[in-house]
């Protein structure tokens, strides 16, 4: 029964995906509406397809997962998915769209006009798509084999296919579409098990012993040290600012004002969202202490409906949580299928409609390809790793070449260099000291708080050595950045 309702869900999801994508490819005419939907979205509907994008896997499952894992450590996560957006307002949303790119090379091109920067750029922007494509790919086959059985593979082939269609039909255009409302989608297929999972738990319970006794459970084991969460808050607040698929969304804003009063939207949304997750993760914590283990905590949602009701009613709520945790898998993948797609068809194909189809079907079938080859990691931390890989990369690029004039190329690219190489070893060398609770595991297992300012100062001094190559037209390109538009059409 179980595995039919939720075929069922994903047939519903997928078929609605494909409709809404459809509706896009109609108003899909130029090279502009396949990049950026001709910069025409508003901050609402932009808000939306943001959320939907943004809350990942690593939001719907991996969260609450965390949280039955490592008690209150978890809640860090959320809070920084959330906060690291405060920091897209106060620093990066407006300039960037009034920077009139496409993409992330884009960006790099006009402010320094450096051919090798771009080229680089565009490397980092392909590598950090893919690292976050692949959990997506390994939550769709966790989620798929759980609910119906059915092998590990099924579930990233539908969602690789699936998007694919939707990106390759109407580019940006219909993407938006898509992830507008598959972030309601996800948030009315969180809401709905939660309120019914409390409704049948609260009554009958004595409210004091289960206060005290989540208090106990919350705090137990797996909480993390103070390093290592100053660390994943470095990670998340200035990882935010890299994410490719993020940021490209600003770019169809109609002015610099339309993207800050979108971001300003977007933090509603998240903590709107977030309520959730964790609240599923709490009860899971509460309620399932024999399925603490790091193997079943990515699960959490899918089976706290089994573990809590019984027959028709926990089949019927595992198939809303699966189709919930379906659209998380393609909105996502969309909007990084969309980046991936952007950067490679303006390297390689001339950004032409048939270049970014082209580099469309490569972005969806190179990961699906990742995925095949490797195991699952807890969807959380995966996602966690790229953020500290962006915050050490392609950050310090962005909030310097808005916010100082002294920066060069030469900078920028020894910077972004020093933090790819330093973030990617330490994370590959923890993998050798996974059981270790030394000093130097937990500074490689959590690189952000050492890597980031490391990439900073580096871009910083070799900028300040190199001061001779900080572009003539800097300060027209800056007064581009930094000066609100008069009205939507001088932008």
């Amino acid at each position: 029964m179980m595995a039919v309702l939720s075929l069922l869900t994903l047939l519903v999801v997928c078929l609605a995906t494909v409709l809404v994508a459809v509706h896009g490819l109609r108003l899909s005419r130029t090279t502009s509406d396949f990049y950026v939907a001709s910069r025409t979205v508003r901050p609402w509907w932009n808000a939306s397809a943001i959320g939907g994008e943004y809350l990942s896997a690593a939001s719907f499952l991996g969260v609450a997962g965390l949280i039955v894992v490592s008690g209150q450590s978890g809640l860090w996560f959320p809070i920084g998915y959330t906060a690291g957006y405060l920091m897209l307002l106060l620093f990066v949303a407006a300039p960037l769209r009034r920077s009139q790119a496409y993409t992330l090379p884009d960006f790099a091109q006009i402010r320094f006009a450096s051919l090798p920067l771009r080229k680089l750029t565009t490397y980092l922007v392909v590598l950090i798509c893919l690292l976050y494509i692949v959990p997506q790919m390994h939550g769709a086959a966790l989620t798929l084999s759980i609910a119906t059985g059915l092998p590990g593979w099924v579930g990233p082939l539908i969602v690789a296919a699936v998007v694919c269609l939707t990106v390759v039909s109407g580019g940006m255009r219909s993407v938006t579409f898509v992830q507008a409302f598959q972030y309601w989608l996800k948030l009315a297929a969180l809401v709905i098990p939660t309120v019914l999972l409390l409704v049948r738990i609260i009554p009958g319970n004595d409210p004091g012993m289960r206060v005290q006794q989540l208090s106990e459970r919350m705090g137990d084991g797996g909480s993390l040290g103070l390093y290592e969460t100053i660390s994943i808050i470095i990670a998340l607040l200035f990882g935010t600012l890299g994410l490719p698929h993020v940021l490209v969304r600003f770019y169809t804003n109609p002015t610099g004002q339309a993207a800050r009063s979108t971001t300003v939207i977007v933090l509603g949304l998240l903590s709107v969202f977030y309520i959730w997750p964790v609240a599923l993760g709490v009860l899971g914590r509460l309620y399932t202490p024999e399925h603490h283990a790091p193997g079943n905590a990515d699960a959490t949602v899918l089976l706290l409906p089994q573990w809590i009701f019984d027959g028709w009613a926990a089949d019927v709520l595992t198939a809303v949580v699966v189709g919930g945790a379906f659209a998380a898998f393609l909105s996502t993948t969309s909007g990084l299928v969309v980046s991936l797609a952007g950067a490679v068809s303006q390297e390689f194909f001339a950004g032409t409609v048939r270049g970014f189809r082209i580099s469309t079907v490569i972005a969806t079938l190179a990961p699906l390809l990742v995925a095949a080859l490797t195991s699952s990691l807890a969807l959380a931390g995966a996602i966690g790793n790229v953020f500290a890989f962006t915050a050490s990369t392609i950050c310090p690029l962005l909030l310097l070449g808005i916010w100082w004039r002294q920066l060069t190329s030469i900078g920028a690219m020894a910077g972004m260099l020093t933090g790819a190489v330093s973030c990617a070893l330490a994370l590959l060398v923890s993998g050798l000291l996974a059981e270790s609770e030394s000093v130097l595991a937990a500074l490689l297992r959590q690189p952000a708080a050492w890597s980031v300012p490391l990439a900073f100062v580096v871009t910083v001094l070799v900028s300040l050595t190199t001061a001779k190559r900080v572009p003539r037209n800097v300060d027209r390109i800056l007064e581009r950045l930094h000066v609100p538009e008069r009205s939507a059409l001088s932008d």
